[in-house]
């Protein structure tokens, strides 16, 4: 595949975690791609002493012209507002695609902008750490994860083809589905667990006294659950701002889990509720 990538430019619209993890994933299986990076707070000038991009520009017009590919990965407001620019810069044939965490807002904005000539295709991997910025990525850090992609696979785009089979060799695992579909299911598989992190942290915090209990007696099964606690709000800001209904309706479901839980603390009917999670566990640790 290597010698047939159909991509000669990659423009990285957003050199942190996701993007420079990206360009270091296409780097090693495609070594003739040329990558220029664009941040606007230099970022993409630390990637570029990295290696992780060819160039770095704080101009995101010059960045996307002449690029094959333009790979979105800002904030979604960010890359919302982008939108217009990168539509207006990018040559008739470009592939143009986002790594944002909701789907339906920025799908939305971005038929007005593509009406034809650059293809704009929405898609999300769920892949990430709780460390942000160029400094943290990884080549490795979307192998095993899903990769939603907002299309079907009967679509005929030889463009769309060619990205699946990047995402394929990056070691991601494709899921197709459409934006609204798509905002729901992270909603529950992501964004709830990260609130759930949240509320974990201040409860812990609040009942923690001046003795340091019970924080002090916390072991490793507390510091696995609070894991996603070290993910930064600016980082989640617009994903709550874009995907509140989803959200809200999670959170009442795990309202209702917990006054289950609550209810039947001293019933047999709560082992039914750790047989199932169990049986959820081991789903999650086959491989896949």
């Amino acid at each position: 595949m290597a010698s047939t990538v159909p991509f000669s430019r990659v423009a990285i619209i957003g050199t942190g975690l996701i993007g420079g993890s990206f360009a270091l994933a296409l780097r090693q299986l495609f070594p003739s791609v040329s990558f220029v990076g664009y941040s606007r707070g230099g970022s993409s000038e630390r990637a570029r002493a990295a290696g992780v991009v060819d160039e770095a520009t704080p101009d995101m017009a010059a960045a996307v012209r002449g690029a094959d590919l333009v790979y979105i990965a800002l904030p979604i407001g960010a890359s919302i507002e982008s939108l217009g620019a990168i539509a207006k810069s990018a040559g008739p044939n470009a592939f143009v695609t986002d790594a944002c965490s909701t789907k339906a807002v920025i799908c939305r904005a971005a038929k007005n902008h593509f009406r034809g000539g650059a293809r704009f295709f929405g898609a999300h991997p769920m892949a990430g750490k709780e460390q942000s910025g160029v400094e943290h990525a990884d080549a490795k850090l979307f192998r095993g994860a899903p990769y939603a992609l907002m299309a079907t696979e009967a679509d005929a785009d030889p463009r769309v083809k060619a990205f699946v089979e990047i995402v394929r060799a990056i070691g991601a695992r494709p899921i197709w589905s459409d934006p609204e579909t798509h905002d729901w299911a992270v909603g529950i598989v992501s964004h709830l667990p990260q609130l759930l992190s949240v509320a974990l942290a201040r409860v812990v915090q609040d009942e923690t006294d001046e003795t340091g209990l019970p924080l002090a007696l916390s072991g490793s099964g507390l510091q696995d659950m609070l894991r996603l606690a070290g993910s930064p709000y600016d980082i989640w800001r617009d994903i709550l701002l874009t995907n509140t209904d989803n959200i809200s309706r999670a959170l009442d479901r795990l309202a209702q889990a917990v006054d289950f839980l609550r209810t039947n603390l001293a019933s047999k009917e709560i082992r039914q509720e750790f047989q199932a999670a169990n049986d959820l566990y081991k789903q999650l640790r086959k491989p896949s």
